[in-house]
């Protein structure tokens, strides 16, 4: 039975920083106190825990700050299983661009001829869908520049109605179902807008396309050639593999503040749109094996990271120039209810950075703007050169950050 404490995130996060120091894991012994430095900033910030691996010219190190479960001591495992929310998307679009690679799905073609049960707007291409340009409206609700939002499935910025329900089971095509009962936010490949009703989609074309299920491709294709042994595709089951940190939401209920540990949480909420588990070693080696041209052929590898000119976004990565003398980074990052994970890799797949985040958090998405700061300074530290593109600056200190990267990182849209 889930524990509830009756408390803020202020006095969470006064409970753990005050006596906690990070904690070397590095296999060779080395030192890192740079590294050290910003996992605490981190956890100053108001984040319950964090653990980093990073692979680089000096080798592998990993370290661990915070505690993994509130009220408690022990820090985060090194390298404990985490839900990576929107993680899954690189996983997922890599599955769709094989099949492109095999001559079963054609990237420029209408998605509908693949869904035909659906009456998609027959503009939406394949690419659309892995680009977030379908302008499909996302099913865990909408997020508009001036702030407001309007609702889809009870998701992790509904409050109580979220928490009451996240052990409900939801079908996929139920969720595209009543995502596509809404309006589009805009005409398809006008414009680009984070959906996860996109890959919900992508999901449905793999099964459709392989006649077997995504999890099953996942397995298949990416997670047994490269011995990812702590990745899974969860499906309905709320279970999380030991060991791991936990993940807590906090809302409002009769004007009384509860923080309610979500570690266990029926995942089928966010489906392919972030409902993955990891590790920070298993996100590291799928990431440098993508990056390094592992997984799929060339000419396919330079459309996924062929960055939409709005956002940033190549189909199911991120592409950021980190400014002069810094490296051009693939990555992807996500949050899924109180559990975060960063994946960063150079174009060659050499370095790598990698981290699972345990937090408390809340409709009103409060541990945005630090997620963000702290995505930054590690960028920073681990690659060089200057700041986060534009995409992932905060509109002002005390605001929610840009929508898509409050729907990618802040647990509110997985």
């Amino acid at each position: 039975m889930d524990k509830t404490l009756r408390s803020t995130q202020h006095h969470a996060t006064q409970n753990h920083t005050a006596d906690h120091h990070t904690t070397p894991n590095s296999a060779a012994g080395r030192d890192r106190p740079e590294l050290r430095k910003v996992l605490q900033e981190v956890v100053d910030s108001g984040i319950t825990g964090m653990s980093l691996r990073v692979h680089d010219e000096r080798g592998e190190w990993t370290g661990s700050a915070g505690v993994a479960e509130l009220g408690g001591s022990a820090e985060p495992p090194a390298d404990g299983h985490v839900r990576i929310g929107s993680n899954t998307k690189t996983f997922t679009a890599t599955l769709v661009l094989q099949l492109v690679a095999e001559g079963k799905v054609a990237l420029d073609a209408p998605a509908d001829a693949y869904l035909p049960g659906f009456g998609l707007d027959r503009r939406i291409t394949v690419r659309m869908l892995l680009q977030h340009t379908s302008g499909v409206f996302n099913f865990t609700g909408e997020f508009y520049e001036d702030g407001t939002t309007v609702p889809g499935i009870p998701s992790t910025i509904s409050g109580k109605e979220w928490v009451d329900r996240r052990f409900h089971t939801y079908r996929p095509d139920d969720l595209v179902r009543l995502a596509l009962s809404k309006p589009a936010r805009f005409e398809p490949g006008t414009d680009w807008s984070y959906s996860n009703t996109n890959y919900v989609l992508a999901r449905l074309l793999v099964e459709e396309v392989t006649g077997r299920s995504c999890a099953e491709e996942t397995r298949e294709r990416i997670l047994a050639p490269l011995g990812l042994s702590g990745t899974l595709v969860p499906g309905a089951s709320p279970e999380i593999p030991q060991p791991h940190a936990h993940a807590y939401y906090r809302y409002e209920d009769a004007g009384r503040t509860e923080t309610v540990d979500v570690t266990r949480l029926n995942p089928s909420w966010i489906s392919a749109g972030g409902d993955m588990i990891s590790t920070t070693r298993d996100l590291h080696t799928f990431i440098s094996a993508l990056a390094g041209g592992r997984l799929l052929p060339a000419p396919l590898l330079a459309e996924m990271r062929a960055p939409h000119p709005k956002s940033g976004f190549g189909l199911g990565l991120r592409v950021q120039e980190t400014g002069p003398g810094g490296d051009t980074l693939l990555f992807h990052n996500g949050g899924a209810g109180g559990h975060a994970a960063l994946m960063y890799s150079t174009l060659d797949g050499r370095r790598t950075l990698t981290a699972s985040l345990n937090y408390v958090d809340d409709a009103a998405l409060s541990l945005t703007l630090p997620f963000l700061r702290a995505q930054e300074r590690l960028v920073e530290e681990v690659f060089g050169g200057g700041r986060s593109g534009p995409a992932d600056e905060p509109a002002e200190a005390d605001a929610v950050a840009e929508p898509a990267v409050a729907a990618e990182v802040a647990g509110s849209n997985g």
